[in-house]
């Protein structure tokens, strides 16, 4: 039996952030305070392709701060990019922390299908 799920990100994960980032062959993400256009912020930093200033995570809330000026100082897309990658990270990490496997599928609409099977860890 299969369902539809549609999630809302909420950044809390520090590891599943690390490996979307790797996914996407972003750099790291670093702890620390970071100059954005409005002012400084302090939370977990992941610098984007294009993006005159980070995007920053606190974690303990899951809120995102950025600045992208709409658009002018960094595409949105790459945003959406990254929380795809994180949303699709989670849910493999979640599923394989209860046994579980999980793969995953990119449609050709540019979505990605997460199937999680009971049971048998990969």
């Amino acid at each position: 039996m299969s369902h539809i799920v549609e999630i809302q990100t909420e950044v809390r994960d520090v590891n599943a952030l690390r490996a979307a980032c790797e996914r996407l062959r972003l750099p790291l993400p670093t702890e620390g305070k970071f100059k954005l256009f409005s002012g400084q912020v302090e939370g977990l930093g992941v610098e984007l392709p294009g993006w005159r200033y980070p995007v920053v995570y606190d974690l303990a809330s899951g809120e995102c701060r950025y600045d992208h000026f709409n658009g002018r100082w960094g595409d949105p897309q790459e945003l959406d990019r990254l929380l795809q990658r994180y949303a699709v990270e989670k849910a493999k990490l979640e599923a394989r922390n209860r046994g579980h496997l999980a793969t995953e599928q990119l449609l050709a609409d540019g979505s990605i299908k997460v199937t999680v099977s009971m049971g048998g860890a990969a």
